[in-house]
C-alpha cells in the first residue's frame, strides 16, 4: 500500500502511489488541497470523460492527432464515462478556481490508462494528446453544462413529471371534497381539496417549464475558447465537431457558444440554473408545508388530511407519528436554497476579467442540488403523496363551524349585516347557519330558509356566483 513511483511534470518529480492512474500534477493538488473530503460526483466525471472522448475524435478527424492515439484515448475515456475509474478522481472540490487540477486529473488518468491499454506501445501525453485543443478554462465550464443538462433532463424532469401526475390524480379524486379555506392562517371561504391540489400541480408544471428553458440555455458550450475565449491553439472546426460527437453520445442538442468571451468570463447560465432550482425548492416547500399542516393532529390539529404512517415519531411518546417525509423534503429544499446562495456569491465575487475562478464550488453545488432534489421528489411521491387520505368528517365539521360562511350572505343582505352576523355568531358560539335560521324565524333577516340553504351551500361557494342585493344594490 505504501509503494510509490516517480512521475514528472513541468515543476519536477513527484512520488505517486504505485497503483494510481494519476500523475505528478494531480498529486501536487492532493497535497495542496486537503480541505473537505468532498469530491466531484459521478455526473461530472462522466461529463469530463465525454468531453475528452469527443475531443480525441475531433482532433483525429482534423488530422491533429494520430488515429491510433485517439483510439486508445477514447477507450480510456469510455472507462471514465462508464464509471470504472472513479476511484482515481481524487481531488477536493475546494481547489484552484478554474478547476485546472481536476482537468489535469482527468488528463493524467486517461493518458495513463490509454498507455496501459496500448501496452506502452504508443506514448500518450496528458497535455499534448488528451488535452489537445483544450484548456481547463473551457473544459471545466463545458463539463458543468454537460453534467447539469444530463442530470436535469434524465433525473429531475422525470421526477417532477411523476410528482405532477400524482398531484393531478389527487386533484381529480378530491374534486368534490369541500374544505374550509385559510388566508393569513385564519378561516376563509370554502375551497375544494381538488382545487388546492390542482394549485400544487400547477406549481410543478410551471417548474418543469422553467427547468426546460434553463436546459436550453445550458446546451450552449464554452468548449473551443481555450485560455481566454480566443481559441488559441485550437482548430476553428474543433468546437463544432466536439459538440456533434457529444450530441451523438448523449442524444442531446449541444452547440458551440455564440460568444466565447461571455461563456468563459461569466457564469450567468449556471446562476440562472441555480435560480430555477431555488424556485423549484420554494414550490416544494410550500406544498410539503401545507400538506403537513393540513395533516396536523390527529385530534388536536387541523386534521383534514391523513398522512401515511412511515415510522414511529418519538422515542418517549408511544403511538406518535410525525410528517417526516414532508420534513425531509423541506430540509432538502433548504439545502438547495443554500446552494443557490453559494453559487450566487461565488459568481458575483470570483468572475474577474477573462475567467471565472469559482467553478468547482459552482459545479458541486449545482449538481448536488439537482441530485438531492431529484431523489427527494421520488420519496415525496412514493411515501407521502400517493398514500394521502382525506378526513371527510373533519372537513365537513370545520366548514360548518367557520364564521366566513357569512361571505355568501353579503350579496343578499349587505356586507355590514353579514359582518354583524359573523360577530354575533363568534360571541354566541353558534354557527352562521344556526344564527341566521333563528333570525329568519324572528323576522330579523328577510330571507327564506331555502335561500339561506342555497347561499350556504359549501360547494357552490367554491365557484364564481352572480348573487346581488335585492333591487340590484
Amino acid at each position: 500500500m505504501n509503494e510509490t513511483r516517480i512521475e514528472k511534470d513541468s515543476m519536477g518529480e513527484m512520488k505517486v502511489p504505485a497503483s494510481a492512474l494519476w500523475g505528478a500534477s494531480t498529486q501536487r493538488a492532493v497535497l495542496n488541497f486537503p480541505v473537505s473530503g468532498y469530491r466531484f460526483g459521478r455526473r461530472f466525471i462522466r461529463a469530463l470523460g465525454l468531453i475528452k472522448f469527443a475531443a480525441a475524435e475531433a482532433n483525429a478527424s482534423l488530422g491533429k492527432l494520430e488515429k491510433s492515439a485517439a483510439a486508445l484515448i477514447q477507450k480510456a475515456c469510455r472507462e471514465v464515462i462508464d464509471g470504472k475509474l472513479d476511484e482515481h478522481f481524487v481531488l477536493d472540490i475546494f481547489q484552484t478556481g478554474s478547476g485546472t487540477s481536476t482537468n489535469m486529473n482527468a488528463n493524467e488518468v486517461i493518458a495513463h490508462r490509454a498507455a496501459q491499454i496500448g501496452n506502452g506501445g504508443t506514448k500518450i501525453h496528458p497535455n499534448d494528446h488528451v488535452n489537445m485543443g483544450q484548456s481547463s478554462n473551457d473544459v471545466i465550464p463545458t463539463a458543468i453544462h454537460v453534467a447539469a443538462v444530463d442530470a436535469m433532463h434524465n433525473d429531475l424532469m422525470p421526477a417532477l413529471h411523476k410528482l405532477h401526475q400524482a398531484l393531478e390524480a389527487k386533484a381529480r379524486a378530491w374534486d368534490d371534497v369541500v374544505k374550509i379555506g385559510r388566508t393569513h392562517l385564519m378561516d376563509a371561504t370554502p375551497i375544494r381539496l381538488g382545487q388546492v391540489f390542482s394549485g400544487f400541480a400547477s406549481q410543478i408544471a410551471h417548474s418543469d417549464r422553467r427547468l426546460l428553458h434553463k436546459i436550453t440555455v445550458l446546451r450552449e458550450l464554452p468548449i473551443g475558447g481555450t485560455a481566454v475565449g480566443t481559441g488559441i491553439n485550437t482548430h476553428p472546426e474543433f468546437a463544432r465537431r466536439v459538440c456533434q460527437i457529444l450530441n451523438h453520445e448523449t442524444k442531446e442538442s449541444f452547440h458551440e457558444a455564440k460568444n466565447h468571451f461571455e461563456a468563459q468570463a461569466a457564469k450567468d447560465a449556471i446562476v440562472g440554473a441555480a435560480g430555477v432550482l431555488k424556485t423549484i425548492a420554494v414550490s416544494l416547500t410550500k406544498i410539503a408545508n401545507d400538506i403537513r399542516w393540513l395533516g396536523s393532529g390527529p385530534r388536536c390539529g387541523i386534521g383534514e388530511l391523513a398522512l401515511p404512517a412511515t415510522q414511529p415519531g418519538s422515542s418517549i411518546m408511544p403511538g406518535k407519528v410525525n410528517p417526516v417525509i414532508c420534513e425531509s423534503v423541506m430540509q432538502v429544499c433548504a439545502q438547495v436554497i443554500g446552494a443557490d446562495a453559494a453559487i450566487t456569491y461565488v459568481a458575483a465575487t470570483l468572475g474577474n476579467f477573462e475567467l471565472h475562478t469559482g467553478m468547482p464550488v459552482m459545479a458541486h453545488n449545482l449538481l448536488e442540488a439537482i441530485r438531492i432534489l431529484s431523489s427527494v421528489v421520488h420519496v415525496f411521491v412514493d411515501k407521502c403523496i400517493v398514500g394521502l387520505e382525506v378526513n371527510l368528517a373533519r372537513t365537513t365539521e370545520l366548514i360548518e363551524q367557520s364564521l366566513m360562511m357569512c361571505t355568501s350572505l353579503a350579496p343578499l343582505i349587505g356586507y355590514d349585516a353579514a359582518a354583524a352576523i359573523a360577530k354575533e355568531a363568534h360571541q354566541s358560539g353558534k354557527t352562521v347557519r344556526q344564527l341566521v335560521t333563528e333570525q329568519i324565524k324572528a323576522g330579523k333577516v328577510k330571507l327564506t330558509e331555502a335561500q339561506l340553504n342555497a347561499a350556504l351551500n359549501p360547494r357552490d361557494m367554491t365557484m364564481p356566483s352572480d348573487k346581488v342585493l335585492p333591487g340590484g344594490g
